[in-house]
């Protein structure tokens, strides 16, 4: 792989392959960092493309996106620029679930994304096919030495960044109509699979899909539901002043499914490649085709459907719900039996779209591949699903790919820091047979990384990364002063039973006092809030409204999460003792024979992460700590 032959050759420290969610964001981070970076599309007008639904973020992917904007990313401001409708969800619900989601102006978005990467200095875009990696044989693994396009360029480098998205030997299918493109009939990458393969990187196929395109003026949205933003909107980002995003949004709309659509489904099942035998790739089972649905859930009388605008300029109309890969006429019968969509005009047809990944157990939780060194991947070709997932873990990639050249330690956030420490956490430790999709429900300690304190959480790495500024961070420092300074004050500021607060508390249908209290345990009240308390509170400054939503956060539920927080002091201890990547677990007597072949496979990092692998039960990590305190003294300088 050393002799390679070319008469072009250019040197650049980075080269990221792949130019989606993942892709910008990795890219974007190297170059921030100084470095010089080169980042190859199939399309450049597939920069940050939308292949599927235009939206961003939503129920736990609201939290991944914040997150990314404190670590300094890109998303959460490209869509506070671009969005045209913005709800937070779960608010009925606890902090611990709410979530941010925006309609994005699907055209403007991927521009002005596009615009940040040409404008950003180090950084390069190139229209040309990454068909292999250069490399060359280490004693105990590889080296990365550059890339080679398939016009024959090759881009030597100290480091490669794989986010290559739903491109690699990508096909999609409509029935029985096989196009081998790309999503949205945008070219393949059909060659660098094999080059990967030939590394010896454990390939997969897995699958996914998209629902059609109406046109908004054959639609009757009178039969449907109008659904609208908020009349506030949050944006996404830190850097962003709510008050200059304060816009007139459009409306989506909710419509049903029913009998007659899902009798038209059951009738052509055998023409949908899915149930035909035709699609080899593995589905995501939380984004469900609407055959699955109505074959999975066949008790269920309607399944909800929602009408999406793609973009200010455009009649396009996203289909929410009903992806699909039936044939162009089941299609069209199926949509037509929808309240609203009678008269329906497809602009384009659903399809599902099959590609290669790679199995994620490959990789450390940096996101470098354990036998390859200087090689970084992000995004869908890691085996997840969703725009969120995939920026994130750019991010992360792009991050320790340049703190790798730069000779620095490696960003790793783990699960109690972090949405995506647990997104890329669950990705390298367990065995993902589906496109992986990020749900509130897997992270245990929720109620510490909610979205609204991500910036608390944070900012602080960021800004050791490089990526957030000294100005941010000073006023993320100042944020946390004025919470814990506000939360004093309330703790110290007594309410006695005086007639004037028993007659504010009878207003407010709240009991009265026995004897006296605070104004902090007089906010645990759950009919009382911090804004209605203000009217025996005198003394009281005005905050920020972010502040206050902290103040108030952290009374009402301080014993919950002082709970977590201890629940997190005993999970950093295991994440603490580390496993010598040489380890020879043959060594480890009574360790079940399962358990031992999973240790092999996957190299854990620490106990903590080895505790998490299928198949590891708690008798086995038991045995691991007792013969690793016998390691340790053994070979001290292995811990060190």
């Amino acid at each position: 792989m050393l002799n390679e032959k070319s008469d072009f050759i250019q040197k650049v420290d980075v080269c990221v392959v792949g130019a989606g969610h993942a892709g910008c964001e990795a890219a974007l981070a190297c170059a921030r960092l100084g470095l010089d970076t080169v980042i190859f599309t199939v399309s450049i007008d597939s920069i940050a493309l939308m292949p599927c639904n235009p939206n961003i973020g939503g129920s736990s992917k609201g939290h991944l996106v914040r997150e990314l904007d404190a670590l300094g990313g890109e998303m959460g401001k490209n869509i506070d620029k671009t969005f045209i409708q913005s709800k937070m969800l779960n608010i009925s619900k606890g902090p611990a679930v709410h979530s941010l989601r925006a309609q994005a102006d699907k055209a403007e978005y991927s521009r002005s994304m596009r615009k940040v990467l040409e404008n950003q200095e180090h950084l390069s875009i190139k229209q040309a096919e990454v068909c292999e990696l250069i490399w060359e044989e280490k004693e105990s693994y590889k080296k990365i030495k550059g890339v080679k396009t398939f016009t024959g360029a090759i881009y030597e480098c100290k480091a490669v960044v794989l986010c290559t998205g739903t491109y690699l030997k990508a096909r999609c299918l409509c029935g029985e109509a096989i196009t081998y493109t790309g999503p949205n009939g945008l070219h393949a990458a059909n060659h660098l699979t094999d080059s990967l393969i030939s590394m010896g990187i454990e390939m997969r196929r897995f699958k996914t899909g998209t629902p059609a395109r109406m046109d908004r003026r054959s639609i009757d949205f009178s039969k449907m539901e109008e659904q609208f933003g908020d009349e506030r909107i949050v944006p996404f980002s830190f850097s962003t002043d709510p008050d200059e995003i304060q816009i007139d949004q459009v409306s989506c709309y909710l419509t049903y499914t029913n009998e007659r659509t899902h009798e038209i489904i059951k009738n052509n099942l055998d023409r949908s490649p899915i149930y035909a035998g035709i699609i080899e790739g593995t589905g995501p089972r939380y984004c469900p085709s609407i055959e699955d649905k109505v074959v999975k859930f066949s008790d269920k009388e309607r399944h909800q459907v929602f009408i999406e605008p793609e973009g200010i300029h455009t009649n396009e109309m996203y289909v929410g719900g009903m992806s699909s890969s039936l044939p162009e006429d089941v299609q069209l019968a199926m949509y037509r039996t929808v309240p609203g969509l009678e008269k329906c005009k497809i602009v384009r047809n659903a399809y599902a779209i099959e590609y290669d990944c790679i199995n994620p157990r490959q990789l450390y939780p940096t996101l470098r591949f354990k036998n390859v060194e200087g090689l970084y991947s992000g995004g869908q070709f890691n085996g997840s699903s969703g725009y969120e997932e995939a920026a994130a873990q750019g991010l992360i990639a792009g991050i320790n790919a340049a703190m790798f050249i730069l000779g620095k330690e490696e960003l790793t956030l783990d699960r109690s820091e972090a949405y995506i420490g647990v997104l890329i956490d669950d990705l390298v430790t367990k065995d993902n047979f589906e496109p992986y999709r990020m749900m509130t429900s897997r992270a245990e300690y929720r109620l510490l990384l909610r979205q609204d304190n991500a910036d608390l959480r944070l900012r602080e790495k960021g800004y050791k990364v490089g990526l957030i500024s000294k100005d941010q961070y000073e006023k993320v420092l100042n944020k946390k002063y004025k919470i814990e300074k506000e939360i004093q004050r309330l703790k110290d500021t007594k309410i006695g039973a005086a007639k004037n607060n028993q007659e504010f508390l009878e207003r407010n249908k709240s009991a009265s006092l026995k004897t006296g209290t605070n104004l902090a345990e007089l906010l645990c009240r759950p009919e009382l809030s911090y804004d209605i308390l203000k009217e025996i509170d005198p003394e009281r400054v005005e905050l920020p409204s972010d502040i206050i939503e902290q103040v108030e956060i952290e009374i009402k539920y301080e014993g919950y999460i002082e709970r977590q927080q201890r629940q997190v002091e005993q999970f950093k201890k295991m994440e603490k003792k580390m496993i010598p990547y040489d380890l020879d677990y043959d060594d480890v007597p009574s360790l079940r024979l399962e358990a031992r072949q999973k240790l092999k496979s996957f190299h854990p990092i620490s106990v903590g992460q080895a505790s998490r692998i299928s198949g590891v039960s708690p008798a086995d990590i038991s045995v691991l700590l007792v013969f690793l305190e016998q390691y340790k003294r053994k070979n001290e300088k292995d811990f060190k």
